[in-house]
């Protein structure tokens, strides 16, 4: 889709004329409160936070549900693994490791399937979210029930989001830590300042779900984009290994529904005129990274929504690109 269509579309939609004639932060956030929906914004640009703003009764640091935007937590826990020598790299083949769960008799595609495809969602089993999630997540074992899904294509084809994808890395996290996915949060992003999990459901065998409903608040959810911004360094420490981030944002696939690329839990676009990578959640949980360059300093954009709305479809997230961009051209 041509990008200036689908902004100017954006404004169409959802109705944002304070927005559209906007050209300063202040009257950007100030407009936003036409976004019906919209809870908090945070940004932090050239190595401070510039601003936090509630809406609509919300704070900043109040937690929400960050719903998919958490994809890109369990790619960063990924790496971290990775870079202490707990899993091999993105190329490890996913069998050895959940070979206990696997049906009787597997597909043999199933024996080319890594952890590289379950993070960049080219895993090729038939996907697990929208109208599959329920049946999925009302199954008595979620990690079985996605291992024992049909092969609509080979591992490596086109993208077919899935949470199954990333809950299956989650399980092998805590395989091969013998930690929970929580437990290697809160340890090993404890350097990052603000972040913090407040809440994550679990599967029924105490797996945490590996990409959807994590509890977060805007402020937690801006510090973890600041650590990828930052090149994966906080509080003095290399907490997210630089390689496995410059991995994380190559482009791998792209969505068949915006065509945008898709890396390693994260997305690859333009808005403002600037490179971006962003971590997307259900109803518009958005953190947006604007990599440094030689002109301009790296920049975070840190959005939370009420996680029970569409955003896709009714052009709300489309307005939400639209006000990142434009927030980051005001900076």
């Amino acid at each position: 889709m041509n990008r200036r269509f689908f902004l100017t579309s954006a404004s169409a939609v959802i109705g944002l004329p304070a927005i559209a004639r906007a050209d300063n932060l202040t009257d950007l956030l100030s407009g936003a409160e036409s976004l019906d929906g919209l809870r908090a914004i945070a940004i932090w640009h050239d190595g401070a936070e510039r601003v936090a703003r509630g809406f609509g009764g919300w704070t900043p640091d109040r937690p929400t549900n960050i719903k998919s935007a958490s994809k890109s937590v369990i790619s960063a826990l990924t790496g971290i693994a990775i870079g202490r020598g707990d899993l091999q790299g993105a190329d490890q083949p996913v069998v050895p490791i959940l070979s206990a769960d696997l049906p009787g008799d597997p597909d043999p595609r199933m024996a080319e399937l890594t952890i590289g495809h379950l993070l960049s969602m080219q895993a090729g089993l038939e996907r697990q979210s929208g109208a599959n999630y329920g049946r999925w997540v009302s199954t008595p074992n979620w990690v079985r029930a996605a291992l024992a899904a049909p092969f609509t294509q080979s591992p490596g084809g086109r993208m077919q989001y899935s949470t199954a994808s990333t809950h299956l890395v989650s399980a092998i996290l805590t395989r091969v830590t013998g930690r929970t996915t929580l437990d290697l949060a809160r340890d090993w992003l404890a350097p990052v300042p603000g972040f913090a999990i407040t809440g994550w459901e679990r599967d029924p065998q105490g797996i945490y779900l590996g990409g959807n409903q994590m509890a977060m608040s805007t402020r937690s959810l801006l510090a973890f984009g600041t650590l990828y911004a930052q090149q994966g360094r906080a509080g003095g420490q290399q907490v997210v290994p630089p390689g496995w981030i410059a991995d994380s944002w190559r482009r791998r696939t792209a969505s068949i529904f915006s065509g945008q690329g898709y890396g390693y839990g994260w997305f690859i676009s333009e808005l403002g005129g600037r490179e971006v990578r962003y971590g997307w959640g259900y109803g518009g949980q958005m953190v947006y990274v604007f990599p440094a360059t030689r002109r301009q300093p790296a920049a975070v954009i840190a959005i939370t929504s009420d996680p029970d709305r569409p955003s896709a479809r009714t052009g709300y997230r489309a307005a939400l690109h639209e006000l990142a961009g434009r927030m980051v051209r005001a900076l």
